[in-house]
């Protein structure tokens, strides 16, 4: 223990016998020098987590150290770790939710009962909780490591409420038409026209779409590098979230017509695909293509508003409705493996072939076994 802190620090050496004895030695000398007040915590552990902790520099005690203190602190660190989106989405649970519940609460008395309690008391739905829980379940974790409180009380710990089935009116994947896309492509030309168009029929992520360059187009191989996103979150593109994000994806013919189209308009400059036709200028992330370009082409087509990620829902739904390979739509998609695309987009799978299960009847129906027709 130091200054109501209790510290643990891993010495680099073997557990034999004799350094067992030296490691009880060093703890006692450590003790000896706490008692005595000489005790220079950096000195000792240099390269220890806990060594601004207990800089001499003037420092709030840690059973002082609120909640909010704490996680601005934690989100400071976090940026340098997450993709900007990741860290957006973080700030806004934590300035929107955390805070405002648990903010000036001292970090060493948030307790399991009092979050039970405030999500009890909350009108929110399981995934809202979950959202919350997640990143103050990671920050309690690392002020377990800093020093700041002893045990995590959410570790391990999980909290779902009573509800009703969910309304398949509510879903969140509501593809378009063919009917639909025909209206929305109609309704805009040039680089509005080539960027939608684009979307439909290569199934990728607006942020991933505004972050594509020439440089990633094979004409050849008939493929595009995904390697890159972007999003306002980011000052540039960051890396795909994940390894199977960054993929090498099979252009269909629609997508490559609409990349063939855009050619006039920026493939000279040799680098963004697309731009903003109200600008002439890449697109400043995602968000903007739903202000300027998506949401005013819809109302002009007299579609029904979705987001622009419907795109990718279209995308899928066509390809598994029209009976392409799982496997194939997965990597396709950049998702990590098959048994998230299934669980994604299993409502379309009973149409991918109006004939399922004739052939298993031709096979072994009672009249064929039988050698009756």
């Amino acid at each position: 223990m130091f200054r109501g802190v209790r510290c643990r620090e891993t010495i680099k050496l073997p557990p034999t016998k004799e350094n067992l004895r030296r490691a009880k030695l060093h703890k006692s000398a450590i003790e000896d020098a706490i008692i005595k007040g000489t005790f220079d915590y950096s000195a000792t552990f240099p390269k220890s987590k806990r060594v601004n902790l207990f800089a001499e520099t003037p420092v709030q005690e840690p059973c002082a150290i609120t909640v909010a203190e704490y996680l601005h602190q934690w989100m400071e660190r976090k940026a340098k770790e997450l993709h900007a989106s990741s860290i957006n989405g973080y700030r806004k649970i934590i300035d929107n939710q955390i805070i405002p519940a648990f903010g000036s609460t001292p970090i060493g008395e948030l307790t399991r009962p009092v979050v039970r309690q405030w999500i009890e008391a909350h009108p929110a739905t399981n995934k809202t909780i979950s959202n919350v829980l997640s990143p103050l379940r990671a920050a309690l974790t690392d002020a377990v490591d800093d020093g700041f409180i002893e045990n995590n009380p959410l570790a391990g710990w999980k909290y779902r409420k009573r509800q009703p089935p969910k309304s398949k009116r509510g879903k969140k994947k509501d593809p378009f038409s063919t009917a639909e896309q025909s209206a929305i492509l109609g309704a805009t030309t040039g680089q509005g026209r080539n960027l939608l168009q684009f979307l439909f029929w290569s199934g990728l992520r607006t942020s991933e779409v505004v972050a594509l360059e020439w440089g990633d187009i094979d004409w050849i191989g008939r493929t595009a590098h995904i390697s890159r996103a972007e999003t306002q979150a980011a000052d540039e593109p960051e890396d795909t979230k994940t390894n199977a994000g960054t993929r090498r994806l099979k252009l269909l013919n629609p997508a490559l017509e609409a990349l063939a189209n855009q050619k006039e308009f920026t493939f000279l400059e040799g680098k963004r695909v697309f731009h903003n036709p109200r600008t002439n200028e890449p697109w400043a992330g995602d968000q903007p293509i739903r202000r300027t370009l998506w949401t005013p082409v819809l109302k002009k087509a007299g579609v029904r508003y979705r987001n622009p990620y419907q795109t990718r829902h279209t995308y899928a739904s066509m390809m598994i409705s029209s009976g392409e390979p799982i496997k194939w739509l997965s990597k396709q998609l950049g998702h990590s493996d098959m048994v998230t695309t299934l669980r994604t987009y299993v409502e379309w799978l009973d149409d991918a072939d109006p004939t399922a299960g004739e052939k298993a009847v031709d096979l072994f129906s009672y009249g064929k076994i039988n050698g009756k027709n």
